[in-house]
């Protein structure tokens, strides 16, 4: 419990300093979307401050306290009578809100509070530590968690600065780790990596949730529909609920049992590839979750550019005591979401190049606010170029490996329109009625009833909305006929910005049919469960803890104790070329680890897993590859003896230095 009052103290810290920097760049906001944004600015701000302070001096207590110490700095504004004001206001209006309950704040208080649960109970079983070892209750989290894992230790045990692959002995590491370098942070302090990383993946978690709450408001002027967005992205599934019924009807099992012991996931499989969003993307690919929602705070900020009058206020978004952060009207507060947006390049590259779509086409049909695109652009560029030219410059990653002409994204040999009907379901219908209806609705007057549900903001423009979603249209388009990495099934991280993109027109239908007749709001509620039941299903697998995969058995975990206590931190180690070894938990190099990973990341791995083989094998060629690849030492255990042919007793003329069970690991230098 102490462990998980630090890491929650550390990113309320973090929360703090990003909260303040939002008063420069937003005019009005609730403060709940400011810490929100907090939460992210903070840690993104932390996370590029204390990995170049650890570049340069090391990873120490006295280097994470400094990034602390750096993301604390805007507090500093708060001391100014104008943001000190606003602060007061956002205060005092938050307790207002707390102030005399009736059913529209307790209907309120119940939805977030529910968002809240459901990603807590979800991300504690991300990582599940027993007296058995250390197991995952995520179906599709087996190699990645070990993947986070080998990464955050790394980070925290290994002092792996200037990052090298943990996974690719001698290559830069050039995945976007700042997500679990923030996590290793935690740990540095004295968390541990379970606590932390349940802590940030909530905090996130539930900071994307109110982030997209705030686009989809801002684009569709409606208060529902901003609510409803968030639940149609987490609760995401197409139509494997059919499937679910099928398999009840099949089984001998009354229908609660059945949901307690449910034999499949209905979004992600065999014959589903779209995937709950919780399921595939924000419990194994964490560094989407760190990305996305920042990325929400620069397309609100585009859109605010895009849409905006002439007037020079509305199109850099400043109050007037914002311009005295301005020279010449400079359009600060856009320069200054391009810095944070700029932090993407290693946090979430995909994120990075959505955003660079989106802005790319929107530039066009607005070049009367040249100054505010400027601003923008410059300001990512700031961040983003260095970050991206330090990643490049002798990465091992082929990018030839990344683009390929490919239609149809994963949907194999199935029939293209068949395929993503059976992947989304209503969704794409959905999405074309929405269109239409914001074209049709918001060309008439909006009715006493209408404006009870807006926004103090004005109707957005119907031409403006219908052009700020082209970019996103483009990004299914390319992604369902360029492969955009070595694993077709990666353009995945592209098509959910294609699905967030489109999210706010969907859900302002199911909003604009709820607030009709009885007869659509039947319509509206059959249609949001049809949207969400697949996604449930997985999501309730998850929560109830029916899946229990092991990745390390308690073996593993008292060797790798073992290794740490006899071994320096950057020892250099053989395993097999599996995701699970357990030097993963260790901090140390390998040689090499699991294929796929490296494949994905577009890594030639094949002549050194030739090597790996070869030195397991025992061969003629053995010690001269041991020698080759300066490896320190070689573990042998279920893993090697599992995935490759060892020929144990060529290594016996080298001293066993750690032995727990059928794990042993040889000094060989």
């Amino acid at each position: 419990m102490s462990e998980m009052i630090l890491t929650c103290l550390l990113i309320l810290l973090m929360t703090g300093g990003g909260t303040a920097l939002t008063y420069l760049y937003e005019k009005e906001d609730s403060l709940l979307v400011r810490l929100a944004a907090g939460n992210v600015v903070g840690s993104a701000i932390f996370a590029t401050a204390g990995f170049l302070l650890a570049c340069f001096f090391g990873f120490l207590i006295a280097t994470v306290f400094g990034a602390l110490v750096i993301t604390l700095l805007p507090v500093a504004l708060l001391t100014r009578k104008d943001f000190t004001r606003r602060l007061k206001a956002n205060l005092n209006k938050a307790r207002g809100k707390l102030d005399g309950a009736n059913v529209t704040k307790i209907l309120r208080f119940a939805y977030y509070l529910g968002v809240f649960l459901v990603l807590w109970f979800f991300f504690e079983r991300a990582m599940i530590e027993t007296e058995n070892g250390i197991l995952t209750g995520g179906s599709q989290n087996l190699g990645d968690l070990p993947f986070h894992l080998g990464a955050i230790f790394s980070f925290a045990e290994g002092n792996n600065f200037p990052p090298e692959n943990p996974s690719f002995a001698f290559a830069k590491f050039t995945y976007p780790f700042l997500a679990d370098f923030v996590t290793a942070c935690f740990v540095k302090f004295g968390a541990s990596v379970r606590e932390a990383m349940l802590v940030q993946n909530v905090f996130l978690g539930f900071s994307l949730v109110v982030l997209l709450e705030k686009f989809t408001v801002k684009l569709t002027g409606n208060k529902a529909a901003g609510k409803i967005a968030p639940i149609l992205l987490l609760f995401s599934g197409g139509l494997g609920f059919i499937w679910f019924l099928k398999d009840f009807w099949q089984s001998t099992s009354g229908f609660t049992a059945f949901l307690w012991k449910l034999p499949q996931d209905y979004t992600i499989g065999e014959k589903f590839r779209w995937g709950n969003s919780l399921v595939v993307l924000f419990l194994t690919q964490r560094s989407l979750l760190f990305g996305m929602p920042l990325t929400l705070i620069a397309l609100t900020k585009i859109w605010e550019i895009f849409s905006a009058e002439k007037d020079e206020e509305k199109v850099t978004g400043e109050t007037p005591e914002q311009k005295t952060f301005s020279i010449f009207h400079f359009p600060f507060s856009a320069f200054l979401v391009g810095l944070l947006a700029g932090t993407l390049a290693l946090i979430h590259v995909h994120s990075l190049a959505a955003l660079f779509v989106v802005c790319a086409f929107l530039f066009f049909f607005r070049l009367d606010k040249w100054r505010a695109w400027l601003a923008f652009g410059g300001g990512v560029a700031v961040i983003a170029v260095p970050e991206l030219a330090w990643s490049l410059t002798g990465s091992a990653t082929e990018l030839s490996k990344f683009i390929e002409w490919h239609f149809g994204w994963d949907s194999g040999k199935q029939n293209f329109f068949v395929f993503w009907a059976k992947n989304i379901g209503l969704f794409a219908p959905l999405l074309v009625a929405g269109l239409f209806l914001i074209y049709f609705s918001q060309k008439s007057e909006p009715s006493a009833h209408d404006l009870t549900s807006k926004t103090k903001n004005q109707k957005p423009n119907v031409e403006d909305l219908l052009l700020f979603y082209l970019p996103f249209a483009f990004l299914f388009l390319i992604s369902n006929t360029v492969k955009l990495a070595p694993w077709e099934w990666d353009n995945i991280k592209v098509l959910i910005y294609w699905f967030v993109g489109s999210l706010p027109f969907v859900a302002y239908v199911l909003a604009s049919a709820w607030e009709k007749k009885a007869v659509l709001k039947i319509l509206a509620a059959v249609c949001l469960i049809v949207l969400t039941f697949s996604g449930a299903l997985d999501i309730w697998r998850t929560i109830s803890g029916q899946i229990n995969y092991k990745i390390f058995d308690k073996d593993a975990v008292k060797i790798a104790e073992i290794i740490k206590q006899k071994t320096d931190r950057r020892a250099l180690f053989l395993n097999a070329p599996t995701y699970n070894s357990a030097v993963v938990l260790t901090g140390r190099r390998s040689l090499m680890r699991y294929s796929g990973h490296l494949s994905s990341y577009g890594i030639d791995y094949e002549p050194r897993e030739s090597e790996v083989k070869r030195i397991y094998e025992g061969t003629a060629l053995a010690d001269r590859f041991l020698q080759k690849n300066n490896i320190e030492y070689v573990i042998i255990s279920p893993e090697e003896t599992g995935n490759v042919a060892v020929r144990e007793e060529f290594f016996y003329k080298f001293p066993i230095i750690a032995e727990v069970g059928a794990y042993k690991v040889f000094k060989v230098k």
